[in-house]
């Protein structure tokens, strides 16, 4: 997945959420609805949690060190954890409090500005939706004919992944902020305004949950997709080469380390086992552009009952 555009998207949602951020505050100034204040609070969070995937993909850029031999790729892991705690402490936390305390005084939407908060919710959908649309479209440029559920759960590249469901969550936060809103509005009874902040509540930690999972996953050390395993597998015996078995690992979203044991026959001289590693490393990196790291270990060929033995070869990423 393209870095460029996963910052695309999440830039796109930086603006929209910094400029919801401040509507919302002052409907909620206006009016002390309680979807408004948890909204409010929500697109801070966004706005957040956009500067540290920022942040995260500028600090993974970083040149390897002796303290850090394989890079900082998985900065960016790190700081979409983050993003996850983020959505569900201030986020999420934030607006079940705000809920309960509105339960215990449901009063309604009184004054002038009754309309504000309706307009600013209208608004932040339709500025919302354009932010959605720039992250579906990157999306779909890496994501080929992959679900969309598969595409959250599969991609090594953090980014567009939190970038898509915080955007669903806002909208579908939105919804539930102007169905609150409105039936307090028209009813007189501040009881709807809790139960839509109490839904945005259940709703941000339900996404920062999600989140947390598919990105401690990452954090522990996926191997590569299936299809790229299949290329790499294909690359190692071109020549007829035997693999013994093989690992992998994302030292980054765009870093993928390799290692193997391979076959070499009886009598090998070690300029042609040298040779061998060479011209298969070369292969692997055709195949796989983001192999960035091989390690490949010469061996002598195992029989045929050896190479079908269980657990001989890695299984495919998840």
């Amino acid at each position: 997945m393209a870095a460029s555009g996963g910052n695309k998207a999440v830039v796109a949602a930086l603006a929209a959420n910094l400029a919801i951020a401040v509507f919302k505050f002052v409907a909620w100034l206006l009016t002390q609805s309680s979807s408004m204040l948890a909204e409010a609070i929500h697109s801070v969070a966004d706005s957040g949690n956009q500067v540290l995937l920022l942040i995260g993909g500028k600090r993974s850029t970083r040149q390897a060190s002796p303290e850090h031999p394989f890079g900082f790729g998985r900065e960016r892991y790190i700081y979409a954890f983050i993003v996850s705690i983020i959505l569900f402490s201030v986020g999420g936390l934030f607006a079940l409090y705000e809920a309960f305390q509105k339960f215990k005084d449901p009063h309604g939407i009184d004054g002038p500005w009754w309309w504000v908060p309706v307009a600013v919710l209208v608004g932040a959908i339709i500025a919302e939706g354009l932010s959605f649309r720039t992250a579906i479209h990157e999306s779909n440029q890496v994501r080929g004919t992959t679900g969309w559920v598969k595409f959250v759960r599969r991609a090594k590249a953090p980014e567009l992944p939190v970038i898509l469901l915080e955007d669903l969550g806002a909208l579908v936060g939105l919804f539930f902020a102007l169905l609150g809103v409105g039936l307090t509005l028209l009813t007189g009874n501040g009881i709807f305004d809790a139960a839509g902040t109490a839904m945005i509540g259940v709703l941000l930690v339900c996404i920062a949950i999600i989140l947390a999972v598919e990105t401690k996953s990452l954090l522990l050390g996926e191997s590569a997709s299936r299809e790229n395993i299949a290329r790499i597998e294909e690359a190692i015996r071109a020549d007829g080469t035997e693999i013994i078995h093989l690992k992998t690992l994302h030292l980054g979203p765009e870093e993928i380390l390799v290692a193997a044991k391979f076959g070499t026959r009886k009598g090998s001289t070690g300029e042609h086992i040298a040779a061998a590693i060479d011209a298969t490393e070369a292969r692997i990196r055709a195949a796989v552009p983001t192999a960035t790291v091989i390690y490949l270990e010469p061996d002598i060929e195992r029989t045929s009952e050896a190479r079908q033995a269980p657990g001989t070869t890695e299984g495919a990423a998840q």
